[in-house]
């Protein structure tokens, strides 16, 4: 039986290299967003365990600020407030409500996610929540939100100047007149206001979805070795 040797052709080993190149950085790719996402769960927990940081007129670094719980005292701004559309409680349809916080002692405003309210029969009215009046002091937990827009809800004309598509802090941050803080206080406490829902689960844990992708690029890639190192060997007839 003539013996088999490795002889393969110059296209094929092309077009290998270059799929074994892509396969390796979508692994890498993916695996370097698991560990992105299992470092931002772990560092959700660490912080949920710190005391509530108090807020005053400086600006907050974010990086050290995210996830982290704090607490300001101020007095609402309730004709800056404005509904952010599309967020869902168990299901049901609704908004968020954020409303201005003037930090006490300072010139400088603070979003306070107040919590969900559900739409009415219609979405005709937008509906209507009573701001607690006078100093207030509210703790949660300081949120930096998502710049990013997504693909399946396009930007659309809002129907009312208070109704926005998604949390804007840079949107509304250039149309204040004031310093404002560069995080969001997603409120846990009660401020003596109506009841809303204020449900703010931790990250999503997705470490474990991006390690399985990773794993199946870099499977892949070893069966495109394997593939090509079987299709490349030959019998060596001239023996």
């Amino acid at each position: 039986m003539p013996p088999l040797r490795f002889r393969p052709r110059l296209l094929p080993a092309i077009g290998t290299a270059f799929l074994l190149a892509l396969f390796i950085h979508l692994g890498l790719w993916q695996a370097g967003k698991g560990e992105r996402a299992a470092a931002a769960r772990e560092q959700h927990a660490a912080r949920a365990q710190l005391g509530p940081v108090s807020v005053g007129a400086a600006l907050l670094d974010t990086e050290h600020t995210q996830d982290a719980p704090i607490t300001a005292t101020g007095t609402y701004e309730p004709k800056g407030s404005f509904y952010v559309d599309n967020r869902q409680d168990g299901g049901r349809p609704g908004l968020h409500l954020v409303t201005p916080l003037k930090i006490d002692g300072s010139d400088t405003r603070i979003l306070v996610n107040r919590g969900w309210i559900g739409w009415g029969n219609t979405r005709d009215q937008l509906p209507r929540v009573d701001t607690p009046t006078g100093k207030v002091t509210v703790t949660g937990v300081a949120a930096v939100p998502s710049t990013k827009a997504f693909f399946l809800m396009p930007d659309r004309p809002e129907a009312w100047p208070e109704l926005w598509q998604r949390l804007d802090l840079a949107r509304y941050t250039s149309q204040s007149a004031h310093p404002v803080q560069p995080v969001v206080l997603l409120q846990t406490s009660d401020d003596g206001g109506p009841a809303l829902v204020r449900k703010w689960p931790p990250p999503e844990d997705r470490a474990s979805m991006h390690q399985s992708y990773a794993l199946q690029w870099f499977g892949m890639a070893i069966a495109l070795v394997v593939f090509f190192g079987v299709a490349s060997t030959r019998r060596n007839d001239n023996t």
